[in-house]
């Protein structure tokens, strides 16, 4: 059986916010405890979150669940066709004044950013986010600007068979820690959506357990979960099981492996556990991997089913 935090942390105030934050996201996101505990681990991984599936299932209404629960600067970006770098980034304007230019925010600049819709935007802007996501910072005109911290990206994307979307770049994607879906909701649950105060009102009611501070201390403590040796040769395992499968391109890279603890670590530490386990491992692969594999055309296989396979192919410790 897993152990649980120790005292001293359940006794903490950032681990009791923490959840608090999760109970209030669930009470938004009826039936779907299990991609609201991804969105934590994404956000305690440092990484970013992309939210796939088609419309109407609940996408955005969860990444403005999870931004008012973490509390800090929020803004939103409505991704579309027309939009340009400067729209997000900010832009120089020319104070007749000084006779300099100033520069002047885009809505990059906040502790919580969510981008809706981003495969309506074209390459170049969605380009636009890819040294934010990685670095935290952005350069414009050949000033490099530091992000609010924490920085946290949610993406939603609509599926890519849908009139009007471009799809996102192998970097773009590699930007994004994790990758869920969100599907349809059980039929007891449906039925609650049908007869409860509408989603909308009950994100208005919505307060901040968290503030910025406490989740940069939520990010330290889940980044010291202890992290056994079987438990890291399952990791190396099921990488190396990416890099072998004959339906693959290419496996997943270092980075992947250095994100899957990150991310494993961070949802023991949303579970309240005091040590990685490997069931954390399992839990968070799909998310982690799917969206940076490349199945080969050739042989009609999707990269999630691969993953399964992985799963059950490789001997857990």
């Amino acid at each position: 059986m897993t152990e649980i935090l120790s005292r001293e942390w359940q006794d903490d105030s950032s681990v009791a916010a923490l959840a608090r934050a999760r109970a209030a996201v669930n009470g938004v996101i009826l039936d779907k405890a299990e991609i609201v505990d991804l969105a934590f681990s994404a956000l305690l991984a440092g990484g970013h979150l992309l939210i796939e599936d088609l419309p109407g299932v609940g996408k955005t209404t969860l990444a403005n669940a999870m931004s008012l629960a973490i509390g800090g600067q929020l803004q939103r970006i409505q991704f579309t066709n027309d939009m340009l770098p400067a729209d997000i980034l900010g832009i120089s304007v020319f104070k007749r004044e000084t006779e300099e230019f100033e520069f002047r925010p885009g809505p990059i600049f906040a502790n919580v950013v969510l981008a809706d819709e981003i495969n309506r935007a074209t390459p170049r802007t969605q380009s636009a986010l890819l040294e934010a996501m990685a670095e935290g910072q952005i350069t414009v005109d050949g000033q490099t600007l530091a992000l609010p911290q924490p920085f946290f990206v949610i993406a939603t994307q609509n599926p890519l068979d849908l009139v009007g979307t471009y799809p996102l770049p192998d970097s773009q994607l590699d930007r994004f820690l994790l990758r869920t879906h969100i599907g349809y909701p059980s039929q007891q649950e449906e039925r609650r959506l049908l007869i409860e105060p509408d989603r909308r009102d009950l994100l208005a009611d919505m307060q901040a357990e968290l503030d910025p501070g406490q989740v940069q201390n939520l990010i330290a403590a889940a980044a010291q979960l202890h992290v056994s040796e079987p438990v890291l040769d399952y990791i190396q395992a099921l990488i190396k099981a990416t890099r072998k499968h004959a339906g693959l391109r290419a496996g997943l890279s270092p980075r992947a492996s250095l994100a899957l603890i990150q991310t494993a670590r961070a949802y023991a530490f949303v579970n309240q556990q005091s040590f990685c386990s490997p069931d954390s491992v399992k839990a968070v692969f799909p998310a982690l991997a799917s969206h940076r594999l490349q199945p080969i055309p050739e042989t009609g296989i999707a990269s999630e089913d691969v993953v399964s396979e992985i799963l059950e192919t490789t001997a857990v410790p």
